[in-house]
């Protein structure tokens, strides 16, 4: 994702800016879960998950299929510095309002550590969406069929097939056993690399959407005869992973038992793995393939079965799951930018002079589309009201910026993420940090992936004592601005 601003019509900001700006709740009077200290299933407005998303902001889409998939995710944050998964059902999705509503909270009550958690959902209108954890180091399929430094080792591969069949008896035993379209997407890393079971999963795509969006080569055979899922198709699905994993592709299950017949195992392994297990391990876990892809649904074994057969098959079991990945530890720092380490120290004369060098460059490639009309002597007034804002800001008179900028951001015509940036240092400065973490929310609904917006929030989140929420701030601005840079070398 480039650093791109969003592109936001004129007419739409008064509405979209005032609704986006919020107070930040007493995050420390969530009611709490007892996996992971997550706060307990929720509704959510339309407005919420719009603003958590910045407008649904295309830079924030997560799902392997892009903007045009039928049922898209995006990435967003919640005010209160929680990351989070947001999934949009496309309009004909979901009709009966009340059938969507008592999936979603029969899913939310799950909670477990081998899940992506439901977190909440919303549904207004037409509009269905359901809200989980963000999981920030990409889906198995990623690692495991389109690696780019490095394959999953063998140790890693064992531990993410346990980890799913033990996700997968968890549901069972809470009564959710059907599965829809158990694939390698639904499954993803988070941010100490430990695989986790997409909640998603449990719910269709719809009401009387397909359980299986994948190749009909991968769907179980029941399923292309009665096009229902059962218990049991999720067992085959199972199987069709415990082959990803020994291939290191995507190989239908009727050519992979075909060659198992054959005994011709070497063209079923991974040759990336050549080395690293015994010739006992591959063969049983070739076994269990075979017993899950059976056409007879009684022949198929049962998920505590798997997870009695899996358990001890386990390779390197005190080694982090990141440094099997080979994925940066949640618990180490970048090494902090200039911009980075002054907001960490919540310096703001070096804030100031930072924001004062970059200028308005970030501005580029935000949409001002003004009519003709526009361009009046009320234009031409506004336009000196930035003027007089930037001088003052400059010269370090906060008060005579707030004023200015105010102006200039009530008369709606234009629009600017630094604008925003400016106007919340200098409510910083005035000793007004709630005002200030608004702006700099108003910043990251223009500009998604701007890294002064985050480090702004940063700042003032420090500011107001919520240090883990400033933290997890100062880490997002660091990723993105090391994302800004590495596409700027790039070019």
């Amino acid at each position: 994702m480039g650093s791109q601003c969003t592109k936001l019509a004129p007419c739409c900001l008064d509405s979209q800016f005032k609704a986006a700006v919020v107070e930040v709740p007493g995050v420390g009077n969530e009611e709490k879960s007892e996996v992971n200290d997550l706060p307990t299933f929720r509704e959510f407005t339309f407005e919420q998950l719009k603003n958590a998303t910045s407008g649904f902001a295309v830079e924030n889409i997560v799902s392997e299929h892009g903007e045009k998939a039928p049922n898209v995710v995006y990435k967003g944050k919640l005010e209160n510095q929680r990351r989070i998964a947001v999934k949009r059902f496309n309009r004909m999705a979901w009709p009966d309002a009340r059938q969507f509503l008592e999936e979603a909270r029969s899913v939310g009550l799950l909670r477990n550590n081998r899940l992506v958690n439901l977190l909440g959902c919303c549904c207004e209108g037409d509009e269905r969406l359901l809200v989980a954890e963000f999981m920030p180091n990409e889906t198995l399929a990623k690692h495991l069929f389109h690696w780019e430094t490095q394959p999953i080792k063998w140790a890693m591969r064992l531990r993410v097939v346990l980890h799913l069949a033990e996700a997968l008896e968890y549901c069972t035993s809470k009564g959710r056993a059907l599965y829809h379209d158990l694939n390698a997407y639904r499954i993803l890393f988070d941010e100490d690399g430990n695989p986790k079971l997409s909640s998603f999963g449990l719910m269709k795509n719809s009401r009387d959407g397909k359980s299986y969006s994948t190749n009909l080569a991968f769907t179980p055979p029941e399923y292309l005869r009665t096009g229902r899922v059962t218990p049991e198709s999720v067992i085959y699905s199972f199987g069709t992973l415990l082959l990803d994993h020994l291939s290191g592709k995507h190989i239908p299950p009727s050519h992979a038992l075909d060659l198992i017949r054959d005994r011709n195992l070497q063209m079923l392994t991974d040759s990336c793995l050549e080395g690293e297990f015994s010739n006992d391990d591959g063969t049983e876990l070739v076994r269990l393939a075979s017993r899950c892809l059976q056409y007879e649904l009684r022949e198929r074994p049962s998920l505590k079965f798997l997870v009695a057969a899996l358990t001890p098959l386990q390779k390197e079991t005190d080694v982090p799951s990141h440094i099997l990945m080979g994925i940066p530890h949640s618990a180490s720092s970048s090494p902090l930018s200039p911009f980075g380490e002054a907001c960490s120290r919540k310096d703001l004369t070096a804030i100031h002079e930072i924001l004062d060098n970059i200028g308005y460059k970030d501005d580029q490639g935000v949409a001002n589309e003004l009519s003709f009309q526009m361009w009046t002597d009320e234009m031409q007034e506004t336009l000196n009201t930035k003027k007089k804002g930037d001088a003052s800001f400059k010269q370090k008179d906060f008060r005579v910026a707030i004023e200015c900028y105010t102006q200039f951001i009530d008369v709606g015509t234009m629009i600017s993420p630094t604008v925003f940036a400016r106007r919340s240092l200098s409510h910083l400065m005035s000793d007004m940090p709630q005002e200030a973490l608004n702006d700099a929310m108003q910043a990251q609904v223009i500009s998604p992936v701007w890294h002064v917006a985050s480090y702004l929030q940063a700042v003032s989140l420090a500011t107001l004592g919520m240090e883990n929420e400033a933290h997890a701030a100062l880490k997002e601005g660091t990723n993105l601005e090391a994302k800004k840079n590495a596409n700027s070398g790039q070019k």
